[in-house]
């Protein structure tokens, strides 16, 4: 079946689009393009179309590059939603009732990615690598503060993949001033409720750590844990 519908009916569909790559690069594309490079080597415009065409390089196969790129875009989207559909079964209580489920990227005018009649939830599936990692932290931060600051008499969950970097990273000394520095509207309205009154992460986390419960979802997506074993 056609993932990719399209109104042009000489427009690829993603299964072809891959069959198309799949040709053009070979076992190892590496491998392909020096043994390309070599064979061009002398070439002239007579010899051009030959060439191309032996070697496979089509429109057929830049277009469907175009199409698999652009697809790609929208997989960190898919993942979050799939992510979050296959979590409801395992954290759900019995009369738990939802709300709403907010699953598309971007300003969907919902606050949280799941509230229920008991709790809001925020979920970051994220493959921690424990270097670096400075834009996942800010990310997380700010998921956290949202709800750490919302008032409901509802639970407030965050659930990650492994807790062992987002709690080191919620315990650890890192500068506020840095993990606000680019998010300018998160920034000011941090600075207008607290001016400097927290110097670090664990300085604004440790008083509100029994308010958002960082929980451990991977036990419940393990196909996207080998999917991201490779990543990287």
């Amino acid at each position: 079946m056609a993932i990719v519908r399209s109104a042009n009916p000489n427009a690829l569909d993603l299964s072809h689009a891959i069959s198309a790559l799949q040709t053009f690069s070979g076992p190892f594309l590496t491998q392909t393009l020096g043994e390309i490079e070599i064979s061009l080597r002398g070439l002239t415009t007579k010899d051009c179309a030959a060439a191309l065409a032996s070697c496979g390089a089509k429109a057929e196969v830049i277009g469907a590059a175009g199409l698999v790129k652009r697809l790609a875009g929208q997989i960190n989207v898919i993942v979050h939603a799939l992510g979050i559909l296959l979590c409801l079964p395992h954290i759900l209580q019995q009369g738990e009732v939802i709300d709403y489920v907010s699953l598309g990227a971007g300003n969907t005018g919902r606050p949280f990615d799941l509230e229920t009649n008991r709790r809001i939830a925020e979920f970051k599936f994220i493959r921690w690598q424990g270097g670096a990692e400075a834009i996942r932290q800010n990310s997380l931060f700010k998921d956290f503060y949202l709800m750490a600051e919302h008032r409901t008499e509802k639970q407030k969950f965050l659930f990650v993949l492994g807790t062992e970097h987002p709690l080191k990273f919620f315990n650890g000394g890192r500068a506020l001033s840095s993990v606000l520095s680019h998010g300018v509207k998160l920034q000011k309205e941090f600075l207008e409720r607290y001016g400097e009154r927290y110097r670090t992460v664990r300085d604004y986390y440790l008083p509100r750590k029994e308010m958002v419960l960082i929980q451990d979802v991977s036990a419940f997506l393990p196909d996207l844990l080998d999917a991201l074993a490779g990543e990287g």
